[in-house]
């Protein structure tokens, strides 16, 4: 199973630079070009935040258009500077965000490796962290399958 992972878009809004210099989106759009040149093709993308920089839906929105050229499965789990309701709002049809709750934790079972994706996010601070519930969410996660071979990201 071949896994891309992508990471740090800090995507920012039309227009924006991120930081006053870098043109995010074109970086973005680049790597998904060459994801989806890549042979033998990738199986699923993992993409781990910071997705935005900073915005509401209207950024989210930007990265649901950027991503969507991608054929295989895309899975993104947030980062210090995303918003979980408006990432789950754009990405709700793709089915593997929790619909409520307070993280965006979820457990992908169709692939050769099981994949994981955690939500480390504590609001407004730059670092993240696995507190005792995130904890017991991964722990009882793993329960589940003890013999099949998983890949945790966040």
């Amino acid at each position: 199973m071949i896994i891309s992972q992508i990471s740090d878009f800090h995507l920012t809004p039309d227009g924006v630079r991120c930081h006053a210099v870098a043109d995010t989106a074109a970086s973005l759009t680049a790597a998904v070009e060459c994801i989806a040149r890549i042979a033998p093709p990738v199986d699923v993308v993992v993409a781990t935040g910071d997705l935005v920089d900073f915005g509401g839906a209207d950024v989210y929105d930007r990265l649901r258009r950027i991503l969507d050229p991608l054929a295989m499965p895309v899975y993104l789990i947030p980062g210090n500077r995303d918003d979980r309701e408006s990432l789950r709002q754009a990405f709700a049809d793709k089915g593997y965000f929790p619909a409520q709750g307070a993280f965006l934790h979820y457990a992908i079972e169709a692939h050769a490796l099981r994949l994981i994706g955690l939500d480390t996010v504590i609001g407004g601070r730059d670092s993240g962290a696995m507190c005792e519930a995130r904890l017991a969410w991964l722990d009882a996660r793993l329960a589940e399958a003890r013999d099949r071979p998983t890949v945790v990201f966040m």
